[in-house]
């Protein structure tokens, strides 16, 4: 019967999808029930925290108090990677776990996530065998999971692998294989996975108060960021899964004891930049490990673009917005002119965009770069579980790891064992095969969908492109079955053609925002789109913001 039940469960995933019209989901929320988990946070974790404790059966609410993965879990570099810098500082923890949970993304998810091959170019004799042996290495530590084998490369093969690399001085180089994919749209699957094992999830929904009897955590108050109404969520344990902003959670669960907690997350930006796929052109992307100040630069083709970056820079604001300096720019632009054959400049940029990473404080001098991108889980005397720290590829470990931490705390009764371990997720294709036609180096299109594209022919306007590969029946899409709520949601996470080409999603817009209203949206959120959008588009404008 567990087989059989197990069976039963993952062809959930397949089904018709779910709606999400938004009164249905608020009505949902107020009517009066004891949850056994509320997670508060709907980027990568909390969406991996909901969908971990939906399959084992507890009863799930989870609160986002803007759009799912709109803070850092919709900004990342785009790799699901052991990384390769943490292998340099000798945290093998950190990659040996990250790689053994690389396999589960790409199995969970083989339309919006896929391996990639990386060419490391050597400008210098030593560079290719000291790299080598270091990726080797890298290769030991995947073991069978491992997605292909390290290889020594002659100046002549780089050149034909990156056929826009620098060619001047070149000497050699290495390739090894990691994982990328799309995060926002792989946060949405997580999301409607969720929703489809019985999880409630609301976007839009902000914590104002946390709730508290005999001293213990045991609900919140959450308003409708739309509309302003007020909900009372019961909940048996409450999760703070928001990232950089668990202090905020913190600090506001520890009024009722009159307590001040210490931080205990020290936000560090990485800035990325987009140009053209001319820059860049083929699949492989371009790895320099280690930069004039010892951070590391990609260069990645991604969605017909490609992505430069990143940077690692201090960010203790903790912005929800937040945008690259005009250094962290000129930064990964001179960085990318030593390695590419056309170097770029600001009049290339596409759109330049900035993520915020929750790194865990550490004691005694230290740069952000250095610190360790491990996750802690803490729970507070009023029982309420926070998590923070770690990085998207180790997502599922960390949401498994919660739920340990919440049964042991007594927070939750244990029920079953996790079953998120490659998982299908939404769309995912049946056998978890690789459509090899559409690698992430393609253009979005109908194929970004997986199983569920063809129901895009069924929806009106399928037939009507408002950008390449972008059509209106995809806004409808977003809308019924996504959770979409405003042009933004729908141009920076649905689609992604914001972190794209952002002044060609400033052209979209306004049609965007018209089936939005068709679609019974009021307020579609368009002139504050607009103004989004320029600060994508200007960089210089975006640093001085």
């Amino acid at each position: 019967m567990a087989v059989e039940g197990e069976r039963d469960s993952r062809v959930k995933s397949s089904a018709a999808p779910l709606p999400t019209e938004r009164a249905a989901l608020w009505s949902r929320l107020t009517t009066p029930r004891r949850h056994d988990l509320a997670v508060v946070g709907g980027g990568a974790t909390g969406l991996g925290v909901a969908l971990d404790a939906a399959l084992r059966g507890y009863s799930v609410v989870l609160l986002e108090a803007h759009d799912f993965a709109s803070g850092t879990s919709s900004r990342a570099t785009k790799l699901a990677h052991g990384g390769v810098r943490y292998l340099a500082q000798g945290d093998i923890h950190l990659v040996r776990e990250a790689l053994h949970e690389r396999k589960h993304i790409l199995q969970s998810a083989p339309h919006l996530a896929q391996p990639l091959a990386f060419v490391m170019p050597s400008y210098k004799l030593w560079e290719t065998p000291f790299y080598g042996v270091g990726l080797k290495i890298y290769d030991a530590l995947a073991g069978h999971e491992g997605l292909g084998r390290t290889e020594w490369l002659s100046a002549g093969a780089v050149q034909r692998l990156l056929p826009g690399v620098q060619p001047r001085g070149l000497k050699g180089g290495v390739k090894y294989w990691d994982g990328q994919f799309d995060d926002a749209r792989l946060a949405l699957a997580l999301a409607r996975t969720a929703a489809l094992h019985g999880a409630l999830l609301v976007n839009y929904c902000e914590v104002q108060q946390v709730l508290h009897e005999g001293g213990k955590a045991v609900g919140l108050v959450a308003a409708d960021i739309e509309t302003g109404q007020t909900a009372t969520i019961q909940a048996g344990c409450i999760v703070n899964a928001t990232g950089v902003w668990v202090d905020r959670l913190r600090a506001l669960d520890a009024q009722a004891a009159g307590e001040r907690p210490q931080p205990i997350v020290e936000p560090s930006q990485g800035a990325h930049v987009v140009v053209d796929a001319e820059f860049l052109p083929g699949r492989d992307a371009l790895l320099v490990p280690s930069t004039h100040d010892g951070r590391v630069l990609f260069a990645v083709p991604w969605l017909g673009k490609v992505i430069l970056g990143t940077t690692d820079t201090p960010r203790p604001d903790a912005p929800r917005e937040p945008h690259p300096g005009a250094r962290e720019v000129d930064f990964i632009l001179s960085e990318s002119a030593r390695y590419l054959k056309r170097a770029p400049t600001r009049v290339d940029i596409r759109s330049c965009w900035a993520g915020l990473r929750p790194l865990v404080k550490l004691s005694g001098d230290h740069d952000t770069k250095s610190i360790s991108r491990e996750h802690t889980v803490r729970i507070a005397r009023s029982g309420m579980v926070t998590v923070a720290g770690g990085k998207w590829t180790t997502y599922r470990a960390m949401a498994e790891d919660v739920l340990a931490h919440c049964i042991q705390g007594g927070r939750l009764p244990a029920r079953g064992a996790c079953t998120t371990a490659g998982f299908p997720l939404v769309g995912a294709p049946a056998g978890a095969r690789l459509d090899e036609k559409h690698p992430l180096s393609e253009a979005q299109g109908p194929h970004s969908y997986g199983t569920e594209a063809a129901l895009l022919d069924t929806l009106p306007g399928a037939d009507r492109w408002l950008a390449d590969g972008f059509s209106e029946a995809m806004v409808r899409f977003a809308v019924r079955f996504e959770y979409a709520r405003s042009v933004e949601d729908i141009l920076a996470r649905r689609s992604r053609l914001l972190f794209l080409d952002a002044a060609h999603a400033a052209r979209v817009a306004p049609a965007v925002a018209g089936i939005l209203r068709q679609e019974g949206l009021r307020e579609p959120g368009l002139e504050a789109f607009l103004g989004l959008a320029v600060a994508y588009a200007q960089p210089a404008a975006a640093a001085s913001a």
